[in-house]
């Protein structure tokens, strides 16, 4: 997708579209561009099931792990280490068809950070070459939040960025380890899935 006039899809927007914590933030309170992403944004699956989806890159049949094995089996990218973000967001019955999630804010909108492993229950996998962070968007408050504000959407844009929250002077600047923009993914696109 393009990042600036496509549709539907999913791109990566430019890190320099993100301020973080810069090298002086501790005293100054100053943020700045964050500059290129750590990792290379490979794909946004957009999926639902009859439950919930635990640890998702485990599975043997899982299209991210099925395409790195692939690749590596032709002698590509053999040091590859996948980082994963699963976002589980519970839909009710009569949202199911019709109703989309969101996170975080509109490109051209407001925004606001979101400290997973603070204000969402977060879990972890670590596989050989994988770390998958899933998180659990369930909390009664982030789904009554989450309903309501679906109740006046049809079609959104989304930039979601991920970076690891400076705690000390010696980790700024912050660095975006990722970043996606999602555009116009309404719940008719959801792929059904069955992890058995």
């Amino acid at each position: 997708m393009d990042l600036n006039t496509g549709s539907k899809g999913w791109a990566s927007p430019p890190g320099d579209l993100f301020s973080l914590r810069s090298r002086t933030y501790f005293t100054k309170k100053v943020k700045s561009p964050s500059g290129p992403w750590i990792l290379q944004s490979a794909g946004v699956d957009w999926l639902r099931s009859a439950g919930k989806i635990e640890n998702v890159l485990s599975h043997t049949d899982n299209r991210v792990m099925h395409a790195l094995k692939k690749a590596q089996s032709r002698g590509k990218n053999m040091k590859s280490f996948v980082v994963a973000v699963n976002l589980q967001v519970p839909g009710r019955e009569h949202h199911k068809d019709d109703r989309e999630p969101i996170q975080n804010g509109e490109p051209d909108g407001n925004y606001s950070a979101c400290l997973l492993g603070k204000s969402l229950n977060c879990s972890y996998h670590r596989g050989e070459n994988y770390l998958e962070i899933e998180v659990d968007i369930g909390s009664a408050i982030a789904t009554a939040i989450l309903h309501l504000t679906l109740g006046y959407v049809t079609s959104v844009t989304i930039d979601m960025r991920f970076a690891i929250e400076a705690q000390c002077e010696e980790e700024l600047p912050e660095k975006l380890f990722g970043a996606v923009r999602v555009r116009n993914c309404s719940a008719t696109t959801l792929s059904l899935i069955h992890f058995g």
